[in-house]
């Protein structure tokens, strides 16, 4: 038994980095907003911002705030899929802005390793610079004086 527990242990901690999560000071919407101003000057491509709780209200649902923002590098992410097609399962890049239970607004977003764990790609380099960039814009996107 505790070989298992053990075993179980270990799985969910090398699963516990694929996700990072940061506080944002902002709302959802200023948030987003923010991640979609500085994708857009960094000369990236905003694909959509998707409105989970507009969606879940649409079938009579209830969700707390929530919207995800989908942008990407097409050189980038071409680069990557030429390597492993379905890598174009994981692009391109998503960021989730929401209300926590306790009202608080949480950014989360994929680490870039991820890709490199679960795909059949080798490179280093342009994981590197996902990470960097992703570390940036949610740091930048999450700083808001008063909302």
């Amino acid at each position: 038994m505790k070989k298992i527990l053990l075993a179980l242990i270990l799985v969910g901690s090398l699963f516990a980095g694929d996700i990072i999560i940061k506080q944002s000071e902002c709302s959802v919407d200023s948030t987003i907003k923010n991640i979609e101003n500085i994708v857009r000057k960094k000369g990236l491509g905003v694909f959509a911002i998707i409105n989970h709780k507009g969606n879940a209200e649409s079938v009579g649902m209830k969700l707390r705030e929530s919207k995800e923002i989908i942008f990407g590098n097409p050189k980038i992410g071409t680069a990557l899929m030429q390597q492993d097609m379905t890598v174009g399962l994981d692009l391109p890049i998503r960021i989730l802005v929401y209300k926590d239970k306790d009202g608080s607004v949480k950014i989360a977003y994929r680490n870039g390793e991820w890709l490199r764990e679960h795909h059949i790609i080798d490179a280093p380099k342009k994981i590197e610079k996902i990470n960097k960039a992703l570390e940036k814009i949610t740091t930048k996107a999450g700083q808001c004086k008063r909302d």
